[in-house]
C-alpha cells in the first residue's frame, strides 16, 4: 500500500482489523467533487456509499455512528482525506445525508471496521461475508522493473537497496529461455497500472517500464 504527499506531510496506508474501533470527527464532501476521480482511480459519485479516509487500505468497508443522534451508516473507502485538522473521515452527500449531519457540516463519529470489499466490486457485501475477505486481497499485481541482471549478485544487490521503498518490496525474478538467462529485478505493491505509473513518472525509475505479474 503506497504512502503518499499532502501538504508536506507523508502518510502510510494502515493495516487495520475487522473490529477496530476509532473516535473523532466525521466532514462530508459532495457537489464540487461529482464527477472527479477519487484516489483510486473511480469516479466519486456523492449518491453512492462511500467515504474518504487518510489511512485505510482502500475498499474497506467501515460503520460509522454518529454519536450525537445514534445514527449510524456502513460506507465503503475509495478515496483519500480529508486533510483539515483532527477530522479522520469524509463522507459521501448520501452517507452524510444518512446519519444527518448535512446541515451542521460535521460531527463526533464513532468508526468500526467491519471488512474488506472484494477487488473491483462495487456492491457492500453483508457483514457477514465481508469478514472472510482478507485485507490482503487488496494488494495488486503490477510492478517497476527497475534491474535485470545476467550475474544473480548483481540483482540481490539491487533488491536488497530498494526493498521497503516508499512502502513496496522488491523480488528477483529468474527469467530462463534456453538460450539465455537474466535475473530481473521488480518494484512491486501497486494497486494499479496507474499508480503504477505515476510513482515511475516522478521517481529515479522513471526510465523502468511496468510489467504485471499474473
Amino acid at each position: 500500500m503506497k504512502p503518499y504527499i499532502i501538504h508536506g506531510k507523508k502518510y502510510y496506508p494502515d493495516i487495520v482489523e475487522v473490529g477496530d474501533t476509532y473516535n473523532g470527527i466525521a466532514s462530508w464532501y459532495g457537489p464540487d467533487f461529482h464527477g472527479k476521480l477519487t484516489s483510486n482511480g473511480e469516479t466519486y459519485n456523492m449518491h453512492d456509499m462511500t467515504a474518504a479516509h487518510k489511512t485505510f487500505p482502500m475498499n474497506t468497508i467501515v460503520k460509522v455512528v454518529n454519536v450525537e443522534n445514534g445514527l449510524s451508516t456502513v460506507v465503503r473507502i475509495n478515496d483519500r482525506g480529508p486533510f483539515v485538522g483532527t477530522r479522520i473521515i469524509d463522507l459521501s452527500n448520501a452517507a452524510a445525508h444518512k446519519i444527518s449531519m448535512v446541515n451542521k457540516g460535521t460531527a463526533n463519529v464513532k468508526l468500526e471496521v467491519l471488512g474488506f470489499q472484494s477487488k473491483g466490486s462495487t456492491k457492500i457485501e453483508p457483514k457477514e461475508k465481508l469478514k472472510t475477505i482478507p485485507q490482503d486481497s487488496q494488494i495488486a499485481d503490477y510492478a517497476i522493473q527497475i534491474g535485470s541482471f545476467s550475474r544473480f549478485e548483481g540483482a540481490l544487490q539491487t533488491q536488497q537497496k530498494y526493498n521497503g521503498l516508499d512502502g513496496y518490496e522488491t523480488v528477483i525474478k529468474d527469467i530462463d529461455n534456453g538460450a539465455s538467462r537474466a535475473f530481473k529485478v521488480w518494484l512491486k505493491g501497486f494497486r494499479s497500472e496507474k499508480e503504477a505509473r505515476d510513482y515511475k513518472a516522478s521517481s529515479e525509475f522513471h526510465s523502468s517500464f511496468i510489467v504485471r505479474d499474473n
